[in-house]
């Protein structure tokens, strides 16, 4: 069966290195906007609704090694509190995810943080060139970055839209040296590469097993990499599967009783040993007070020493951190989106359109932004 959901997991390393590309060209542009724009003083936020909020949770952890202030704050909470959430004394750099560039939050986040900051400036990363985002750039505060045509993803889910936009914005943290990245940017899109020629078999006879739960953990940055996951495999089984996601070590305080014999844990693990011992810990304990339907852990670089620790399936990337820089968390969100799919057809459901009842859309629909 060929869908739009499998073509754009599988077309992401070709996005990824199209991207880096289109951002080289761009880089005058972009670091003259940044050097303009972003100062000490500056509050930079990231923002978006649904998968594109969580690419800022996810990048929040790298990006504050780069710029002094960077948090990410969903537009689902800028459009009802943000007076609580923006210094209108501040300068603001509001960096907006979008897919569409059409949902009514992301329009709203912007309009709000227009009239209530004295100092704004934007960058609208977005997949589309027909977007109510796009449309609106032209102006001095505005860098508008339109991601590859193809990235616009059909299918409901986002897949290559979430990554490559995640991507994009860790490569403008470093737009003064991109050039000096490549490698780093070549070896995350070829761990993807490994993860579907050599995972993509054995995540659909794991997705195919009859499960009801399901859980992402995460450390660090990849505990937005698991978030994401977890929606994926949530919305493309139209909630057959519900999911939770969250750190390992938080994971321990209440969240660890949802897995039973109907759950399958998914273990984004990093290679970093004073991180991955807290790991090994939670896996050990899982392991040994429960009967989860499969254990899945994934990992880029060193596998970890768990001899006592059956895993159904041990996802190994080639390129650790020392070849990937922190783009090398990119590739997990893989995992997540393949065992969504072919959990979405174990369903019997159509994955590009997997709600049956209509609850959730491609564009979010029925929300009114109020003055």
């Amino acid at each position: 069966m060929e869908t739009f959901t499998h073509k754009e997991i599988h077309q992401q390393p070709a996005m990824w290195r199209k991207e880096l590309q289109m951002l080289l060209e761009q880089k005058d542009v972009i670091s003259a906007f940044l050097k303009r724009y972003l100062t000490h003083d500056t509050d930079v936020v990231l923002t978006g609704a649904g998968t594109s909020a969580f690419i800022g949770d996810a990048i929040e952890p790298v990006m504050r090694g780069m710029w002094t202030s960077v948090r990410a704050v969903p537009t689902t909470d800028l459009i009802t509190h943000a007076e609580y959430l923006l210094d209108k004394d501040r300068p603001l750099l509001l960096i907006s995810f979008a897919r569409s560039g059409n949902s009514p939050e992301s329009v709203g986040a912007v309009n709000i943080a227009n009239k209530l900051c004295k100092n704004v400036a934007h960058i609208y990363i977005t997949c589309n060139k027909n977007g109510k985002l796009a449309a609106e750039s032209g102006k001095d505060n505005i860098l508008l970055l339109l991601l590859p045509e193809e990235t616009d993803d059909k299918s409901l889910a986002m897949t290559s839209s979430f990554s490559t936009m995640l991507l994009t914005c860790m490569m403008l943290g470093h737009i003064d040296t991109l050039e000096k990245d490549k490698e780093m940017i070549e070896n995350a899109a070829k761990n993807a590469e490994a993860v579907i020629a050599g995972y993509e078999t054995k995540l659909k006879a794991i997705a195919e097993r009859k499960f009801e739960r399901g859980v992402f953990l995460g450390s660090g940055a990849l505990k937005g990499i698991a978030e994401e996951c977890h929606l994926k495999l949530q919305e493309l089984t139209d909630g057959g599967v519900v999911c939770k996601f969250d750190s390992f070590l938080g994971f321990r305080h209440g969240p660890k009783a949802v897995v039973n014999e109907k759950s399958i844990v998914v273990y984004l693990m990093v290679d970093d040993e004073k991180v991955q011992r807290y790991e090994r810990d939670l896996v050990r304990q899982v392991s040994g007070n429960n009967k989860p339907v499969a254990q899945v852990i994934v990992i880029a670089g060193k596998r970890p020493e768990m001899p006592e620790v059956n895993a159904d399936l041990m996802v190994q990337m080639p390129y650790g951190p020392d070849k990937t820089g922190f783009y090398g968390i990119v590739p997990y969100v893989l995992v997540g989106q393949l065992l969504g799919f072919y959990a979405s057809l174990a369903h019997g459901l159509c994955p590009d359109a997997p709600s049956v009842s209509g609850n959730i859309h491609r564009v979010v629909e029925g929300v009114t932004i109020y003055e």
